[in-house]
């Protein structure tokens, strides 16, 4: 699994967006400056645990403290499975970021998070800095969601420019 320190690879893939059209999200190095990202990663559309956490990491959408955040959710499955099922499923129908069609999973075996015997990628999170940098990257077994709180105070903390102890918050003092 690409960590701390890794480029996060570029990538052009379908996508749904929050108004449930279809299209094309890009991420290129020239082109996703100033901002960072959370990029996460989940196993299959139509299934129990995954809508949870896309409901969840929505509530990064709130986080636009400057630079801003830019959330994404990938899975293996198509662009038109992904807006048939936000269509279909009142946890995520009102979502306010992209989901992305990694089909064929591409981008999640450059990433090292595919688990070939269930044919999916696993479920996983990166942060990624303004220099399109991984900062954070974590990975749940299929069958456990997210705590999105912790991936928010996370982010958080990576924005903060300190040293941040462990369940530090916004406001706290850095470490000295």
């Amino acid at each position: 699994m690409l960590g701390v320190g890794n480029k996060f690879p570029n990538f052009a893939l379908q996508s749904c967006d929050a108004d449930n059209n279809l299209g094309k999200i890009m991420f290129e190095n020239e082109s996703c400056k100033d901002k960072w990202h959370v990029f996460y990663f989940y196993p299959k559309d139509f299934t129990f645990i995954c809508p949870t956490e896309i409901k969840e990491m929505d509530r990064l959408v709130d986080y636009q403290v400057p630079p801003g955040v830019h959330v994404v959710g990938f899975s293996g499955d198509n662009e038109f499975c992904k807006k048939a099922w936000k269509e279909s499923n009142g946890l995520i129908k009102d979502i306010r970021h992209p989901l992305v069609a990694d089909t064929g999973l591409t981008l999640s075996e450059k990433l090292g998070i595919v688990d070939w015997s269930e044919g999916v990628c696993r479920r996983a999170t990166f942060i990624v800095d303004p220099t399109n940098t991984i900062q954070h990257a974590s990975e749940n077994a299929l069958d456990t969601g997210r705590n999105v709180s912790e991936v928010i105070r996370t982010l958080k903390a990576l924005q903060s420019g300190g040293l941040t102890a462990c369940n530090w918050q916004v406001g706290d003092d850095f470490v000295a």
